[in-house]
């Protein structure tokens, strides 16, 4: 049946045929697919770049170097302490452990700096 018409003159609408989706539900339903695929791509090359920056040697040198001042300290820590509470040792090696792997960057980036201005220099 139809609807009367109101007293300011509307007309019934007609109800339309809706699909599954809406024309903007769909467009943002594609873009979010893309944004999907691009966040998942861009997550890969970064895990690969970590990855292949994990591989490189002076990570590894880093690694090594901080691994040994560490248990250096907690070795020292343990003969003073002889057997007592050994929570500062772990604290003590902690920062044996960065200070030993900063002196090796700096280092290194001396290097590199170093080894850029002789290059430039014979360059000029």
């Amino acid at each position: 049946m139809a609807k009367k018409a109101t007293a300011a003159g509307d007309k019934p609408k007609a109800k339309k045929a809706k699909s599954g989706k809406s024309p903007k539900a769909e467009a943002a339903s594609k873009g979010a697919k893309k944004a999907k695929k691009a966040k998942s791509s861009k997550s890969t090359n970064a895990a690969d770049v970590v990855f292949k920056l994990a591989e490189h040697p002076i990570v590894a040198e880093l690694i090594a170097i901080g691994a040994t001042a560490a248990v250096a300290a907690i070795a020292k820590g343990a003969a003073d302490k002889s057997g007592k509470s050994n929570s500062r040792a772990v604290k003590d090696a902690g920062k044996a452990a960065a200070a030993a792997i900063g002196a090796r960057l700096v280092d290194e980036f001396k290097a590199v700096k170093k080894s850029a201005e002789e290059s430039a220099a014979k360059k000029a």
